[in-house]
């Protein structure tokens, strides 16, 4: 077993720009995905959707975050911050969809279905692990409770996907609308549950073993 103390300042170097490339592309995607999850969910009126588009903003935050604190001289010292940026923005989210979840329930919208939301949520299905395993191994080994965040925001991606997936396929195939509101529901449980580990610091990053 490695211990992130007696890595070499070589090693360490290597690893931040690990993290900095994988936020930078991150950044990239998301960018891509909030501006295209938002414009289908506006156009479908898909709360889902849009909550998703509203996740990849928080995901591209939650980077530009951590690009923030490994540009410090001392990026450990910034960690406590960092991940109460990154719990704040998650709860921010979950108000917003309990919010509108709550509106289409109660008939005030109602959701269309959406062949584009549903390309939108394979591809981050396909992308959005690799990349989250990439980040998590790295954040492990340097010891970054904060870098072991954002890989779990990635990893939520995925994991949001498929619920919006399930949600947005049953409304196109069985006319389920009310299947939207409930995956926008299940992205904000897991906004909550993730923002409250991330504002107490318990995304605390595990001991690192050669070869994970």
């Amino acid at each position: 077993m490695d211990d992130p103390d007696t890595l070499t300042a070589a090693r360490r170097t290597v690893l931040r720009r690990k993290v900095r490339w994988v936020v930078g592309f991150t950044i990239g995607y998301n960018v891509f995905e909030a501006v295209a999850s938002i414009a289908a969910g506006a156009a479908a009126s898909s709360t889902a959707l849009i909550a998703f588009g509203l996740d990849s903003v928080i995901e591209v935050l939650s980077a530009a975050v951590i690009v923030w604190q490994f540009s410090r001289r001392d990026p450990d010292r910034w960690q406590k911050p960092a991940l109460r940026a990154i719990a704040i923005a998650f709860f921010a989210l979950a108000g917003y969809v309990i919010l509108n979840a709550g509106l289409s329930f109660a008939g005030v919208v109602e959701a269309e279905p959406s062949p584009l939301g549903i390309v939108i949520a394979c591809l981050s299905l396909v992308i959005m692990p690799g990349v989250a395993g990439v980040e998590r191994r790295a954040g492990a080994e340097l010891g970054s409770a904060s870098v072991i965040a954002d890989s779990r925001q990635l990893l939520l991606c995925a994991w949001l996907s498929g619920s919006m997936l399930l949600g947005l396929t049953a409304n196109a195939l069985l006319g389920w609308a009310w299947a939207d509101s409930l995956a926008a529901l299940v992205i904000a449980g897991f906004a909550i549950k993730e923002g409250v580990e991330a504002w107490r610091g318990e995304a605390e990053p595990p001991v690192f073993q050669a070869g994970e």
